[in-house]
């Protein structure tokens, strides 16, 4: 059984301040530690309950977060960055199972860490017609290869949005967001015991979740926190303004739309 772990920072157990993802920011070190370890404990569970194989994409920020010489020597780390698959970087139709530890909802969400939509640039990304964030963009990519979301781990309403945008993985609240930049923690022997069950009851499920797939063509709307980003987005073919702030493109196949949702992010980076 060979899985597929995107790991972000925002929905990890004991993090719940911009300074701990900020490798600019003191308690940054510590986070990083916390990422591992709660990784691991994923890891450790999804080899005792089936798994042969376990690639690990560190999916935050820079994407160098996890601390190589601390994560289980049993799993391959992909890390570093840019990635043409950014999140997803390695996915493709090999994989049994994906699973999103860490994640966070999705922009505009209110109890939920550190809300965004891969950028704090984006206001909203739909995907024909549906609100979707980081879970519902990247869970549509493993479907593209056929492959479930099966286990997704964060606050209460990252889990609630993957509920609502993907196709009923196994989800793990580890804390309980109160605001944008506070939560209720809990004890991390308890985390990882809701992280074991999780995992073995996501194990169980592989045969019976279906991948989420988008049918064909894909459009994306994306809508921006200022109009000169839209702008910049309509030097790609294709793409049209819907409104100062919003840009629709439509693509044969949701991987041509994906890779062009990457390129909308990386033409208004910088931008204010």
């Amino acid at each position: 059984m060979k899985i597929f772990i995107s790991a972000d920072m925002e929905g990890i157990s004991g993090i719940f301040s911009m300074a701990q993802t900020d490798p600019h920011e003191r308690e940054y070190e510590r986070a990083r530690k916390l990422m591992t370890e709660e990784i691991n404990s994923v890891i450790e569970a999804a080899f005792r309950f089936g798994a042969d194989e376990i690639v690990v994409n560190d999916s935050h920020g820079g994407m160098d977060n996890i601390l190589r010489e601390d994560l289980d020597r049993r799993a391959v780390l992909i890390s570093g960055n840019p990635k043409p698959l950014s999140m997803m970087q390695g996915i493709d139709s090999s994989f049994d199972a994906v699973f999103f530890v860490g994640y966070h909802a999705r922009a505009g969400f209110s109890e939920a860490v550190i809300d965004h939509t891969y950028t704090l640039r984006v206001l909203d990304v739909k995907i024909n017609g549906k609100s979707v964030g980081e879970a519902g963009i990247n869970g549509r990519l493993a479907g593209y290869f056929g492959v479930p979301v099966v286990f997704i781990s964060g606050d209460q309403n990252a889990v609630s949005c993957a509920y609502s945008e993907l196709e009923n993985p196994v989800g793990v609240v580890v804390k309980e967001a109160v605001g944008r930049t506070s939560a209720k923690l809990f004890p991390f022997e308890m985390v990882k015991e809701r992280l074991t069950a999780g995992v073995s009851k996501a194990m169980e499920s592989i045969k019976t979740i279906k991948p989420t797939i988008e049918k064909d063509p894909v459009e994306l709307e994306i809508s921006f926190t200022v109009s000169n980003m839209a702008d910049m987005c309509l030097l790609i073919p294709g793409a049209v303004k819907k409104d100062p702030r919003t840009v629709i493109y439509k693509g044969k196949d949701y991987l041509e739309t994906f890779n062009v949702f990457r390129v909308m992010l990386m033409l208004t980076s910088g931008i204010r």
